[in-house]
């Protein structure tokens, strides 16, 4: 009985250590989101990027196809919002965090621009990934 109940607050004590290892994963990403969030509103696009995976394996997959790399991503956006009244003010929301494994999420949210050329609307599933010590999107899906 002794060994069942070390065993059990062991497993109770590894639980409640990896909800909370999520829990930080968690906020981190939305720390990434807020950042990014911040930085397209300011009709910053290189700042924005930077919550993107800077390799040429980095994936985009919007309206227009598949857009592979980070250089190619970044001047899609720039064709696609040149100026601040295209950029306008960005809002999100997260509709769910779901870890895939040690190291990896994915995200499920809408986003909502508020801008002068009219307002859009749309939904979007990142797929983050820890590396070296940063979380950082690695395939984004948006329309």
């Amino acid at each position: 009985m002794k060994k069942f109940v070390i065993l059990f607050c062991m497993v109770c004590a590894l639980s409640a250590f990896s909800q909370t290892n999520e829990d930080t994963d968690k906020k981190a990403i939305q720390k990434v989101l807020k950042k990014q969030r911040l930085a397209w509103s300011d009709n910053n696009l290189e700042g924005f990027m930077e919550g993107y995976w800077k390799s040429d394996s980095l994936k985009f997959y919007g309206s227009n196809g598949v857009t592979y790399g980070w250089e190619n991503t970044l001047e899609r956006y720039q064709k696609a919002y040149p100026t601040k009244d295209h950029t306008g003010k960005l809002s999100f929301r997260i509709n769910d965090i779901t870890k895939i494994s040690e190291g990896a999420y994915y995200v499920l949210g809408e986003y909502h621009l508020k801008r002068e050329v009219g307002n859009a609307d749309g939904i979007f599933m990142l797929v983050f990934k820890k590396i070296n010590g940063e979380w950082k999107i690695i395939a984004d899906t948006s329309s």
